[in-house]
């Protein structure tokens, strides 16, 4: 518990706002995307700088307080917010510098993609990142970042030149390629084991129109869509994108009202190109099954990353499960429509994410990132808005999960993963974890930063580490 004594002396340090339980505005601060996560911290530490974030740290070190880092809350499993400890909150450093003669993008910690979207966009540029534009910079980038752009410029982590970073410590360091090179392979996948990234230093690179848009077909012909769709997505050219979704038509448009509230299968294309030559690629599909309905055509690249966030605001419930597969085979598909007609609730959805193209052509060793041979990333999302259907949407998710995990990789997407134990964090980082461990026992060998998917230092053993869950 902490004494009155020590909250001020620590209020005298900080230029952002502190809050604690009872305090105006502590209600809203203790909040993330998912609604489901409702912890309660002893104090939220709002930074407006990196010397905010070294205070922070020093604090919570020398009142042995566990500590979670906030970005942009979007995480799956609310780890951006702790019980009983310090919220490390970057929400107030937001800034985007992009300095277009070399293609570089500067990006304060409490950014959201939105943020980086509208100031590339300016120029012609985007960096690649995920498919819902509220989503935070920084989580999705240290658990290494795919969407929309993944299979022509890679995944997120493929663009990031540098970061700035505090250690456990209360140290200050840059990591790069050119300093730090351990630490700079750790963040890139690795999420927030290792510090709190204070900025990221991102490469960009020349997006600005591009076709796209979902095409939905009714769920009787989603085996054929998706027998059609394993063979294309593998063999089309890298600027062609698209992710296929099991799904409930939204009830609004531009859906037409005889689809709203139906369950379907669609695919959401993004061609980095001209509609002419987008409409050439997807004449297989249009001819072959041609949808039920399709919304595709040139758009700004913004528009389209914020497409889905008028579905999906902050405050829904949402449970979350993943794995990474590299084949489509029959008896997965069969599994895939048996439990998309089951969908619980219009919200709930199943995604698959390419991710051959570049990100294959990147080495295995290069990044933390370790499943860099698979196809596919795929996300089983339970969401509602009515907290009284909790147990409705997490029994699909995993009922889905189980049926499809056999056909799978064996690891997943951290970005994806719910706080499902350690076995599961190995299995996703494979034959680099002991190399994640070794760094973690170098940089933070006591393991403070731990309200994360934890990567055990390797000096510590089980009993030392023990972490009780949330």
């Amino acid at each position: 518990m902490l004494v009155q004594q020590t909250i001020t002396e620590f209020r005298g340090q900080f230029r952002g706002t502190v809050f604690v339980p009872g305090d105006a505005g502590y209600e809203d601060a203790r909040k993330v995307y998912n609604a489901m996560i409702d912890r309660k911290p002893a104090l939220i530490a709002q930074c407006n700088d990196a010397a905010d974030v070294i205070a922070a740290v020093r604090m919570a070190k020398a009142n042995t307080l566990r500590v979670s880092i906030r970005g942009g809350g979007h995480n799956a499993a609310g780890l951006g917010v702790c019980d009983d400890g310090l919220v490390i909150d970057l929400s107030p450093i937001r800034y985007v510098r992009v300095e277009p003669s070399s293609r570089t993008v500067r990006v304060g910690a409490g950014c959201r993609w939105s943020d980086v979207d509208h100031a590339t966009h300016a120029f012609g540029l985007a960096v690649p990142s995920g498919i819902i534009s509220s989503t935070g910079v920084a989580g999705l980038t240290l658990g290494g970042g795919m969407g929309h752009l993944t299979r022509k410029y890679g995944l997120t982590i493929d663009s990031l030149l540098a970061v700035d970073m505090v250690l456990a410590d209360g140290s200050f360091v840059v990591a790069s390629m050119e300093q730090n090179e351990d630490l700079f392979w750790a963040v890139r996948g690795g999420g927030g084991n290792f510090g709190v990234v204070t900025s990221f230093l991102f490469e960009a690179h020349p997006v600005h129109t591009v076709c796209a848009g979902p095409m939905l077909w009714n769920l009787e012909d989603a085996g054929v869509v998706m027998k059609w769709y394993r063979e294309f997505i593998t063999q089309a050219p890298e600027e062609m994108n698209g992710f296929f979704a099991m799904m409930t038509v939204p009830p609004g448009p531009p859906f037409p009202e005889e689809l709203r509230l139906r369950k379907m299968c669609a695919i959401v294309w993004c061609y980095q190109g001209s509609t002419e030559e987008a409409n050439a690629i997807l004449r297989s599909i249009r001819t072959y099954r041609p949808p039920a309905f399709e919304h595709v055509g040139s758009m700004p690249f913004p528009m389209l990353q914020g497409m889905f966030d008028g579905i999906y605001p902050t405050g829904l419930h949402w449970y979350w499960k993943a794995d990474f597969f590299n084949e489509l085979s029959d008896g997965a598909i069969a599994k895939h429509l048996e439990h998309a007609s089951r969908l619980p609730t219009w919200h709930s959805t199943m995604h698959l994410y390419p991710m051959n193209g570049k990100v294959h052509r990147v080495s295995e060793s290069e990044t933390a990132f370790s499943y860099r041979d698979a196809v596919w990333s795929e996300v089983i999302v339970g969401v509602d808005s009515d907290p009284a259907n909790r147990e409705k949407i997490i029994q699909w998710a995993r009922a889905y999960y189980d049926a499809l995990h056999p056909f799978g990789a064996g690891g997943a997407y951290v970005n994806f993963m719910m706080e499902e134990g350690e076995d599961r964090v190995r299995a996703t980082y494979r034959g680099h974890y002991a190399r994640l461990a070794a760094i973690k026992a170098k940089y933070d060998p006591e393991n403070f930063f731990r309200v994360n998917q934890n990567v055990r230092p390797a000096a510590l053993g089980d009993d030392d580490l023990h972490v009780a869950p949330h």
